[in-house]
Parts: structure tokens; sequence; C-alpha cells
């Protein structure tokens, strides 16, 4: 393995442009959450085509991060985020001008390949400037810091939804996206030291394959992926389970998540501040350990048909803790296996975590009407079980590697 220590020489830019740039898309994600139930009736159809916004925008990010690590990687981290941005701002727009459920979900997908270059690429500006360990600790802090932007984004959606209509929800992705844009134009500077000379399409498959091929690669993304679809199925399901089931209005949803996003910046709280000590192979499990003692209750009330706003909220917020403590680690462990591929490990990762997500969101969808609340406790304790064991397969191969 490539020494995961190794230290960089690049300058590190504005711990702010990071944060701004890496909120972008789960902003625009979770600013449309609350408004989704409610375009069954405005366009005429059904809530499975409506969910679509949500589950092909998962599969937009997926598809386009395996595009920007391999293009930072030739051309640099800063044109490939400036680039993202900008299809994020057009994308964003689209959206508001939407006549159709078509046109929307078309539009949704723009949206999502814009917004997932922050999310990408900020891992990989951080593992450009720091070492392994002390890349958990950024990345802590600055998914502690993008958090707010979950936290506020659904009860700004969910208002804006109440106060006008939905297309309201997208003005402010749109016009937080440009002021990032302009900032990033003004204050990033290239952390990439070491492009690639050109885009080698077939190096490119290469380097994936190899990452395919490392099951610590592979156990450390899954473990992260996930997490990230325990948390997806809870997007999923919840706001159908709030608004169809409990006869709840949207800004409540809105409200009742702030406690989710609260928790997970609790949980990248801690990893930033401890992470260093304890190393990523002990703040995973910890992690993990702390999510499944969210999930666990949560399915059995569920089972027993206890449906109220705190049965579904309070324990999804133990699991968001326990996330907030795991991911940070997990992703800084999967992008230091081979740092100086780290865009593409990035890329890759983000491909496989968003995919997970969208999977699981399909499965919440399908089932949601048949079985209520009880399809996303299930998921969301099958994906907290899943990352446990993906963790111990990383493990398991780290010690098997001489």
């Amino acid at each position: 393995m490539s020494d995961a220590n190794a230290p960089h020489a690049a300058k590190s830019p504005p711990i702010w442009i990071l944060i701004a740039a890496t909120a972008t898309g789960p902003l625009a994600l979770n600013i449309f959450v609350p408004s989704m139930p409610g375009l069954v009736g405005y366009f005429q159809t059904d809530y499975a085509t409506v969910q679509l916004t949500l589950t092909l925008y998962l599969a937009g990010v997926a598809v386009a991060q395996l595009g920007y690590g391999p293009i930072s990687d030739r051309f640099g981290r800063r044109p490939a985020l400036l680039a993202g941005l900008a299809i994020y701002v057009i994308g964003s727009l689209l959206c508001m001008m939407a006549w159709s459920i078509e046109v929307l979900i078309a539009a949704r997908i723009l949206q999502a390949i814009g917004g997932c270059a922050g999310m990408v690429l900020g891992r990989a500006i951080v593992r450009d400037v720091f070492d392994r360990d002390s890349s958990a600790s950024v990345i802590a802090l600055i998914t502690m810091a993008m958090a707010v932007a979950p936290a506020v984004a659904p009860t700004i959606g969910g208002t804006l939804d109440t106060v006008f209509d939905w297309r309201a929800a997208f003005l402010v992705p749109m016009l937080i996206g440009g002021i990032v844009l302009l900032g990033s134009i003004r204050s990033l500077n290239e952390t990439n030291l070491y492009r690639s000379p050109s885009i080698d399409v077939v190096a490119m498959l290469r380097n994936y394959g190899r990452l395919l091929k490392s099951p610590v690669f592979l156990g450390y993304t899954l473990n992260t992926a996930m997490s990230v679809g325990a948390f997806f199925s809870f997007l999923a399901g919840a706001p159908y389970v709030m608004v169809e089931i409990l006869n709840r209005q949207p800004h409540e949803y809105g409200l009742y998540f702030v406690l989710i996003s609260v928790g997970y910046m609790t949980g990248n709280f801690l990893a930033s501040r401890i992470s260093r000590k304890l190393g990523v192979d002990r703040m995973i499990p910890l992690g993990v350990a702390v999510s499944l003692c969210g999930a666990i209750p949560g399915f059995i009330l569920a089972f027993n048909d206890v449906v109220t706003p705190a049965t579904v909220f309070l324990p999804m917020c133990l699991v968001a803790v326990g996330n907030g403590l795991s991911q940070p680690n997990g992703i800084s462990a999967a992008v230091s296996v081979n740092p100086k591929i780290a865009g593409a490990a990035s890329g890759l990762m983000g491909f496989l975590q968003m995919s997970v997500g969208g999977l699981f969101t399909v499965i919440v969808g399908y089932f949601q009407n048949q079985t209520d609340h009880f399809a996303m406790a299930s998921v969301i304790l099958l994906a907290t079980a899943g990352s446990a064991l993906f963790y111990g397969m990383a493990r398991l191969s780290a010690r098997a590697e001489p």
C-alpha cells in the first residue's frame, strides 16, 4: 500500500469555500423533499413518479462523481469545481421553470450533476493537503459545518412551499450556488500539484478496477455507503409518513428534521475533536455502534405500529449521531488507500454511496404504501447492520495485506 501519511505541499484553500461548495448538493436535495408529496396533485401523477426527483437526483450525483475525480486529477480541482458550480446554478434555474414532472426530473438531474462537484472535490482537496488521520478531523469539521444546510433546508423549503409554492424552494439553491461560484473564482487556489498528463480512459478504468479489486477500499467505501443509504431511506420515507400518514404540514417535517441534522453535527463535532487521537479504525466501529442503538429501537417501534413524530425522528437522530462519528473517518480511510489517485477514489466512493442511497430510496418507495413506516425502519436497520459488516471486511483485509 502507498504511504497513507505522506505529507503534502499544497496550500489549503479557505475553509469556507470547502464548506459552502460541499453543502450545495445536500442543500438542493433536502430543500425540495417537503414539497414532494404535494407534487402528486400538482402534476396529476403518482408518488412513485414524483420520487424519481429524489432517486434520479441521487443517480445523477453518483454517475457525475465518476467523471469529476479523473477530470480533477488531470486539469486540477479548481476548474472542475468552478464548472460544476456553474452547472448547478443553471440546473436550479431550470427546476424553477419546470412545466411538467418530466422537465422537473430532467432539471433535477442537471442540478445533481453540478451539485456533486463540491461533494467529491472537497474530499479530494482535503486529501491533497492533509495526511490520513488529519484528513478525518478536517473532513469532520467540514461536514459538521455543512450539516447546517440540511438542517435548515427542509424548514426553509417547507415554509416556502406553504407560503408560496414548490418553485420557490429552488430559488435559494440558485442564489447560494451563484454566491459560492463567485467566491470560488476569487478565493479558491489549486491543490492538485501532481496532475495527470492526460485523461486516459484506459488508465481511468484501470484505476477504478484497481480500487474495486481492493477489499480494503471496498470495505471502507461500502461502510460509508450503507450509512448514506440509511439516511436516504429516511429521506424517502419520512415525508410520506409525516404528510400522508400523520397528516402533518410540510413545514412541520422541516422543523422535526432539524433533529436529524443536529444529531449528525453532534457526531461530526465529536469526530473532529477525537479522530486524530483515537484514529479512524476506532472511530468507525464507535459510530456504527451508536447508529445501531438508534436503528434497532426504531425498527421495534415500527414493527409494533407505533408511529408518531417522536418515534420517527428520535431513533433516526441517534443513527445520525453515529453516522457523524463514522462517516468522516470512513471517507478518510477510503481515499487514503492510494493517495496518488485520491480524486478517482473519491469519485468512485461517491458513486457507490449514491448508488446504494438511490437503491434504498427505490426499495422504500416501492413498499411504502403497503407497509407504511415499517418499510423505512427495516431498510434503515439493514443499512446500519451492513455498514458494520463492511467495516469488518476492511479491517480483516487490511490485516491480511503484507
